[in-house]
C-alpha cells in the first residue's frame, strides 16, 4: 500500500521493452494490499474484492474505468453482483511492467 506507487503516472509502453522479472515482480508486489496475487507465471497480477451488493460493485467498477483512463492502463476486469476481479498485465511485452503495479496501488487507494 505504498504512496510511492500510488502518485507515480504509467508512462505509455508500445512493446520493445522486456517484462519485469519474477523478483522485480515479487518486490513491487509487496508494496500493494496483501490480497494481490502474482501469477505462477509472472504475466498478471490480480486480486478479488468483495462487495455489499451490485451498486457498490459498480461504483467501484465505475472508479477503477476512470482511474484506468487517466493513467490509459486498463485491466480485466470480471464483475460479479457483489465482487469484482482485477487483473493487470501489460499485454504490449506479454508481462508485467511497472505500469500494472502503479494501477493496482491506485486500486488500492480507492477502496
Amino acid at each position: 500500500m505504498s504512496n510511492d506507487l500510488n502518485t507515480k503516472k504509467c508512462v505509455p509502453c508500445e512493446g520493445g521493452v522486456p517484462a519485469l522479472s519474477k523478483t522485480e515482480a515479487q518486490i513491487l508486489t509487496k508494496q500493494l494490499h496483501n490480497d494481490w496475487v502474482l501469477a505462477e507465471k509472472n504475466d498478471e497480477i490480480y486480486r478479488e474484492v468483495n462487495f455489499k451488493n451490485y451498486y457498490e460493485t459498480m461504483a467501484f467498477v465505475n472508479a477503477v474505468a476512470w482511474m484506468a483512463h487517466q493513467e490509459d492502463h486498463h485491466p480485466d476486469l470480471s464483475v460479479h453482483y457483489n465482487k469484482c476481479r482485477i487483473r493487470y498485465s501489460t499485454h504490449a511485452i506479454n508481462g508485467l511492467s511497472e505500469n500494472d503495479f502503479i494501477c493496482a496501488a491506485k486500486v488500492d487507494a480507492l477502496l
